[in-house]
């Protein structure tokens, strides 16, 4: 699971910052992947300049687990080793 899920703030979308679909983003997680929590708000900035908020949508900290294991599949396998 390579992706991380966001969701624009309320009252904006694509057509509000003015995203066109072409840009490339950076998203200002922390560096420390276990400080990462449900519903934080990142930093996410375009390759043309402009930066906004959005919220990462991992909403469980089952959810987080994944994400730190590199998808479902890497987690359970470890998880069957680990027994």
């Amino acid at each position: 699971m390579g992706i991380v899920p966001l969701c624009f703030k309320s009252g904006e979308d694509a057509d509000t910052i003015g995203l066109t679909g072409h840009e490339r983003f950076t998203i200002d997680l922390p560096s420390n992947i276990n400080e990462i929590r449900p519903g934080q708000d990142v930093t996410v900035q375009t390759d043309t300049g402009k930066s906004f908020t959005c919220t990462v949508r991992f909403d469980t900290e089952v959810e987080l687990a994944y994400f730190n294991h590199g998808g479902i599949l890497p987690y359970v396998i470890r998880q069957l080793t680990n027994q």
